[in-house]
C-alpha cells in the first residue's frame, strides 16, 4: 500500500512460519453460538467460523508481518500503473479449484458481479468502484477503475474471494443455505452437524502448497470447530481436553481460572502474545436513528456515567487499559496529540465536525471514581441532561415538557456482556435514568444488529496499521442507511466521508497518517458510543500437543501457522 515490500521477488517463506512444521493430526477449536449458512458472503443466515479462511481464496495473500502488503496466491504476476487507475493479474496455471476445474479469469470476474450485486454490503461499497473489466485471455484480467483517486483499490481487489462459476451460478446466492461450499483453498468442508459442529480436511490435492505464502501453513490435517452455548459451558469443555486451544477474553478466568488439573500436570500452558496492532474499538453504541439518543447532550451525559475505573477494578482484575482513541497504541492515534495544521486544513471545510478539545489533545475519557461514587461524573451528567431539556421528577429523569421518562434498552447475546449491562445500568440509575437489558440468542441478535433494530448495543471495530474502504463500511454516511454494515450507530458525517476518501487517496505515509488522525477526530467528537478499554496483548491456552513459531507476526497469533506434535499426540 505504502513503500516497498519487505520480501524480495522470489522469497522461500514468511518470517513467522516454521517452514520445517510437521504435517498432520488434529486440532479442535471451541466456538460460541450457533450456525445455519455455509455461504459466509451473503447478509442472511449466520455462517460457520472458517470458511473464508480455509476454503477460498483470493488472488493475492497478505504479509501478516507489514501493515499491507500482498504476495501472488491465485495470481502468479500483478502489473499497475502509477496512478493505481487500473490492476492487471495473470492468474497461476495450475490454480484449481476443489473439484479439480483450473481457476480462469471468467471465474474472477464471475466472482466480482456475484459479490458486489448479491453478497455483503461492503462488497458493493468496494467493487462499485470497477468500470471495466477485460480478458485479454482466459488467465488474464484487468480491473479499471472510476477515477475517485482511491489507492487501495488495487489491494483490495487483490483480497477478492475467488468462487467457482460453473459451482455458484447454479445456486440461489442469496439465500442462507448449508450445500458444501466448492473453493481453491487448502481445506474442504469435511463434516457439518448444523450449530454443532464443522469439520475440515486439509486437501491432499491443494494446488498451492509449494507457494512460498504457503510454505509453513496449513500444517493440520483436520480442523474441527465444536460449538458451545456459551463462554462458560466452552471453558469447562476445554479444562475437560474436548477442544484443544482457547482465546482467552475474560481477564478474571485469565488470572483466576487457569488453576485446573490440566495445567498443574504440566498438559496446558498459557501463552500471551504480543501485537503491533492499534486497538480498535469496542464500545457500547448509541443507535442514533432513534429519537432517545438524537440528542448529542444525551450521549455524553451517558458517557460521563460510565465509571471505568470501578469497572476495571471489580470486574476485570485491573488489567485493562482505557480506550481513548479508534487507533489507540499506534501512530494513527489523535489522543493525547494536538491536531498539526496538515490535519487541519483537512477539516477546514467542517469547521463543527471536531470539538476544540479534541483538536487540541483527542478525546479524553472522564476521570471516574475507583470507589465507585462518581460524583463529579454524575453532577455533570445531571447539567447536561438538563440542558438538554430533561429533569428529575420522583427520582426519575423525565422530559420537562412531556412528563416522558428518559429510558432505554441494552441488546445483549453474552453472559460477559450481561454481566458489564447490568453493571451500567445501576450506574444510570443513579441518576434517575431507566435501562433495561435484554438477553437474546445469538442468531436473533445478529439478525438485530444487522437491521438496526436496537437501543444500545456493543461492538468492535477492528483496526489495522492500514486502514481503506472498510471504514466506510463502518463510519461512512451511505452506510447508515444500508442493513447489514457496521455502521451502528448510523452516523452520518461528511466530515468523515472526507476523510476516508483522503486515507484512500493519500500518496504518501505522511498524507495517510494525517488523514487517519483527522478520521479519529471526527468519530470521537460525534460521541456516537462509549469506548470501553482493550488490553495489549493476546491471552491463549493451549494443549501442549498444539506448536506455534518463534516469531510471532505483527498482527498477532496466526493459527495457519500452528502444528501438530506428533509426540504430544499419542
Amino acid at each position: 500500500m505504502h513503500g516497498a515490500p519487505a520480501y524480495p521477488d522470489g522469497f522461500p517463506y514468511f518470517n513467522y512460519v516454521n517452514p520445517e512444521a510437521p504435517k498432520g493430526g488434529t486440532i479442535r477449536f471451541g466456538a460460541t453460538g450457533t450456525f445455519d449458512s455455509l455461504n459466509p458472503f451473503i447478509v442472511n443466515g449466520t455462517a460457520a467460523i472458517g470458511l473464508r479462511e480455509h476454503v477460498f481464496e483470493s488472488l493475492m495473500a497478505r504479509g501478516y508481518d507489514e501493515p499491507f502488503t500482498l504476495y501472488g496466491l491465485l495470481a502468479r504476476s500483478v502489473e499497475w500503473p502509477p496512478d493505481r487507475s487500473s490492476i492487471t493479474f495473470h492468474i497461476d496455471p495450475d490454480a484449481k479449484f476443489s473439484d479439480g476445474t483450473p481457476v480462469t479469469a471468467e471465474d474472477v470476474a464471475f466472482s466480482l458481479k456475484i459479490l458486489r450485486d448479491k453478497g455483503r454490503p461492503n462488497y458493493s461499497t468496494y467493487y462499485s468502484k470497477v468500470t471495466r473489466i477485460e480478458t485479454p485471455d482466459s488467465l488474464t484480467i484487468r480491473f479499471i477503475f472510476d477515477g475517485s483517486g482511491d489507492r487501495e483499490i488495487p489491494l483490495i481487489m487483490g483480497l477478492m474471494p475467488i468462487l467457482p462459476k460453473h459451482v455458484y451460478e447454479q445456486r440461489d446466492f442469496k439465500k442462507s443455505s448449508l450445500e458444501t461450499p466448492v473453493g481453491s483453498g487448502p481445506y474442504v468442508v469435511r463434516s457439518v452437524e448444523p450449530g454443532r459442529r464443522i469439520v475440515y480436511a486439509r486437501n491432499p490435492d491443494y494446488w498451492g502448497r509449494h507457494l512460498p505464502v504457503n510454505r509453513g501453513q496449513n500444517n493440520i490435517d483436520r480442523l474441527n470447530y465444536e460449538y458451545y452455548r456459551d463462554a462458560n459451558a466452552s471453558f469447562e469443555a476445554f479444562k475437560s481436553g474436548l477442544y484443544d486451544v482457547r482465546v482467552e477474553d475474560d481477564p478474571g478466568r485469565w488470572t483466576t481460572g487457569y488453576d485446573f488439573p490440566a495445567i498443574q500436570e504440566g498438559k496446558v500452558r498459557q501463552q500471551a502474545f504480543q501485537t503491533g496492532m492499534p486497538s480498535g474499538m469496542r464500545a457500547l453504541v448509541f443507535n442514533m436513528r432513534r429519537k432517545v439518543f438524537s440528542d448529542r447532550r444525551v450521549r455524553e451525559a451517558l458517557i460521563e456515567l460510565f465509571n471505568f475505573p470501578w469497572i476495571d477494578r471489580n470486574l476485570y482484575h485491573g488489567v485493562y487499559i482505557r480506550t481513548q482513541s479508534y487507533f489507540d497504541n499506534s501512530i494513527l492515534s489523535s489522543h493525547g496529540r494536538a491536531a498539526s495544521q496538515q490535519e487541519r486544513k483537512l477539516l477546514a471545510p467542517y469547521p463543527h465536525a471536531v470539538t476544540p478539545e479534541i483538536m487540541k489533545h483527542g478525546w479524553r475519557a472522564p476521570q471516574g471514581d475507583p470507589k465507585g461514587l462518581n460524583r463529579d461524573g454524575r453532577i455533570r451528567a445531571v447539567e447536561l441532561l438538563r440542558t438538554a431539556g430533561y429533569e428529575v421528577r420522583n427520582s426519575r429523569m423525565v422530559e420537562e415538557k412531556t412528563g416522558n421518562p428518559l429510558a432505554f434498552e441494552l441488546l445483549v447475546a453474552t453472559p460477559e456482556d450481561e454481566r458489564l449491562a447490568l453493571v451500567y445500568r445501576n450506574m444510570v440509575r443513579q441518576v434517575g435514568i431507566s435501562a433495561s437489558v435484554r438477553y437474546v440468542d445469538s442468531s436473533q441478535y445478529q439478525q438485530r444488529r444487522d437491521e438496526y433494530d436496537f437501543d444500545m448495543i456493543f461492538n468492535d471495530w477492528f483496526a489495522s496499521l492500514s486502514p481503506g474502504n472498510e471504514q466506510l463500511f463502518y463510519w461512512g454516511s451511505q452506510a447508515a442507511d444500508q442493513q447489514g454494515t457496521r455502521n451502528y450507530m448510523g452516523m452520518k458525517s461528511p466530515a468523515a466521508d472526507a476523510m476516508i476518501h483522503a486515507m484512500l487517496e493519500a500518496k504518501t505515509e505522511t498524507e495517510f497518517v494525517t488523514a487517519s488522525r483527522a478520521l479519529d477526530r471526527v468519530i470521537m467528537s460525534q460521541a456516537c458510543l462509549i469506548p470501553l478499554f482493550h488490553r495489549d496483548r493476546q491471552w491463549l491456552a493451549f494443549w501442549n500437543k498444539v506448536r506455534v513459531p518463534d516469531t510471532t507476526s505483527l498482527y498477532g497469533f496466526r493459527p495457519g501457522t500452528w502444528w501438530i506434535d506428533p509426540a504430544e499426540a499419542r
